[in-house]
């Protein structure tokens, strides 16, 4: 009888040591959740104060006044613009008239040697239809 009275106490003290771990377990943790929400109401601050900064920063009266404070630019008039007659010539043409396109011919050569696993989504792959399921 004794031994059992021993055997009950024994689990009744490690009942209440376990008891005692989790509340600790818990309350720290609930003091970890309660740092953390006032870091994010901390950030959340900070956040709101840069967006605040930024709107001043970014007020169109204030750049205008920088601008004409520091940069110095002048109005465009209209007579600043030429005419067309006065561009200069076209550069030469360095295909030949009928000649296939130089680089539409390195694109097709591109093309050719491209492994076909390779192809992306925005055009089907060679020999496949939309909606085609091979």
């Amino acid at each position: 009888m004794r031994i059992l009275h021993f055997l009950v106490i024994g689990m009744l003290v490690f009942a209440a040591a376990y008891v005692y771990r989790i509340k600790m377990d818990s309350t720290s943790r609930t003091e970890r959740v309660l740092r953390l929400h006032a870091e994010i109401r901390e950030q959340r601050d900070a956040i709101a104060t840069l967006r605040a900064e930024w709107a001043r920063l970014d007020a169109p009266l204030r750049l205008q006044g920088l601008a004409d404070r520091y940069l110095g630019l002048k109005p465009l008039n209209a007579t600043q613009y030429d005419s067309l007659k006065n561009l200069p010539e076209r550069p030469p043409s360095f295909a030949r008239p009928g000649a296939p396109d130089p680089i539409g011919a390195m694109i097709n050569t591109i093309e050719a040697t491209a492994d076909p696993a390779s192809v992306t989504g925005s055009i089907p792959a060679p020999g496949k239809q939309p909606g085609n399921q091979q």
